[in-house]
């Protein structure tokens, strides 16, 4: 078992190393160039999408919104609060600042994954929309083989990072916070998760649409107190993410690298710009032009980094100048849970607690799709409840193990799957391209609203 770890440790490693940020953030900056800046261009018009009103009568399962909600719901996690802590002790707070990069491009990448996910989607037996990058990579590239890749790492990803981790997650903070123990939030998060899971992506989409903003809008909230309490910090905490992210101050070993490393690959992880999922969730959209399913989809990266994870990293950095430049010996959720609770005596501690227990939750709701379009595009759509009942029981089994080994299993699969996504969005690139301007073309023309 020592054996498997050290294996699993090393190509962990190897796959989240420098090759694969840089072929991650290299494909959102050349998309960018090759779509011509559009996700800054066209970033009004795509919140005009999320949050307008919209005709209803185009093919697909759920609304834009709803879509974008479920995207979210597994997006939206515990790296806003760990991982943006994680980022700011391993790289300093200049790590924030590579985040908000990592983003601005990342936007571009799934705006491209939201584009292909529409444009190649199928409908399946029972009338569904199945799409995503098994799909786009099979119709578009003709690489089966390579398709089949993808499904099968997100299928097993799925029971790690989608499940088993986030339900420790929960259990933990639980127990930490009120004493119970994890066989108990175990039971109760599993039957949570059934009631909604059972009932397939429509039921996935209404529970997200609900979690989502709330989860969000309240997490967001007590950042926001915490900012307006104490405005004099705010220039400070912004001056030294800039400043450190180009100096290096305060990072491991004082090296603007790992301003860069840490701040590149927890971005990523947080947005998952790249990563493939989300554009599983957007192929069941009601939509009528990919390119404004790729709009929507591109928010999500606004609001998870640029938004969430801010406010997280600008707290932090605050807390970082009151204790003196210093994080002291904490770090992730626990790091954040800390300065939260300083800042904001009473209540700061508790938004974050009840923060990673939702965030969490939403995530197993959300990667139970993921997962399930993925294990039934290699065994067919009679494994859709086998699927469903295993992924059940894998939360449970999460609440209560020991999930060293796990970690690195879900962490590793979840970057390999990026690797047959970032392939098609580059090959695809000329797709995406042009789905860009006939939407544009379109529009002018009054055929499309």
């Amino acid at each position: 078992m020592q054996d498997l770890q050290t294996l699993m440790e090393t190509l962990s490693g190897w796959v989240w190393g420098p090759y694969m940020l840089v072929l991650i953030v290299g494909t959102g900056i050349f998309l960018t160039f090759r779509l011509l800046f559009w996700q800054f261009r066209m970033l009004p018009l795509a919140f005009k999408q999320v949050f307008g009103k919209h005709p209803d009568k185009h093919s697909g399962d759920i609304s834009q919104f709803a879509s974008l909600m479920t995207a979210l719901s597994a997006t939206i996690g515990t790296g806003n609060i760990a991982g943006v802590a994680t980022a700011c002790v391993l790289g300093g707070p200049g790590a924030v600042f590579w985040m908000w990069m990592t983003a601005l491009f990342g936007m571009a990448t799934k705006y491209g994954e939201g584009v292909l996910a529409v444009k190649y989607r199928v409908k399946n037996e029972k009338g569904e929309m199945s799409g995503g990058p098994m799909y786009y990579i099979e119709r578009g590239l003709k690489w089966k083989w390579l398709a089949l890749i993808f499904a099968f790492f997100g299928a097993v990803a799925s029971f790690g990072i989608g499940s088993s981790v986030q339900s420790n997650t929960v259990a933990l903070a639980v127990e930490n916070g009120f004493g119970l123990e994890t066989w108990i939030t175990g039971i109760i998060i599993t039957i949570f998760s059934a009631l909604v899971i059972l009932g397939g992506i429509k039921s996935i989409a209404k529970a997200s649409s609900v979690i989502v903003p709330i989860m969000a809008v309240g997490y967001m909230a007590g950042g926001l107190v915490i900012i307006l309490n104490n405005l004099e910090l705010v220039v400070p905490a912004l001056k030294m993410i800039v400043t450190y992210a180009f100096t290096g101050e305060a990072a491991a070993g004082g090296a603007i690298g790992a301003a860069i490393r840490y701040g590149v690959a927890r971005g990523v992880f947080s947005n998952e710009a790249g990563m493939g999922s989300a554009p599983i969730a957007a192929a069941a959209a009601k939509t009528d032009h990919p390119a404004r399913q790729g709009l929507v989809s591109m928010t999500g990266t606004f609001i998870d980094t640029i938004i969430v994870c801010s406010i997280t990293g600008i707290v932090l950095v605050m807390g970082f100048i009151m204790a003196g430049q210093s994080f002291g010996d904490q770090n992730g959720a626990v790091l954040t849970i800390s300065v939260f609770d300083k800042l904001l005596p009473g209540i700061g501690g508790w938004v974050v607690t009840f923060g990673v227990i939702f965030f969490a939750y939403s995530t197993i709701l959300g990667w139970s799709y993921y997962g399930e379009k993925c294990a039934t595009y290699l065994l067919g759509e009679k494994f859709v409840l086998p699927y469903r009942l295993i992924y059940i029981a894998s939360v449970f089994i999460g609440c209560v193990a020991t999930l060293d080994l796990v970690w690195l299993f879900a962490d590793t699969f979840n970057g390999l799957m990026a690797v047959p996504n970032l392939i098609a969005l580059l090959l695809l690139s000329g797709v995406i391209a042009k789905e860009s301007k006939d939407f544009i073309a379109r529009r002018k023309s009054g055929e499309l609203y």
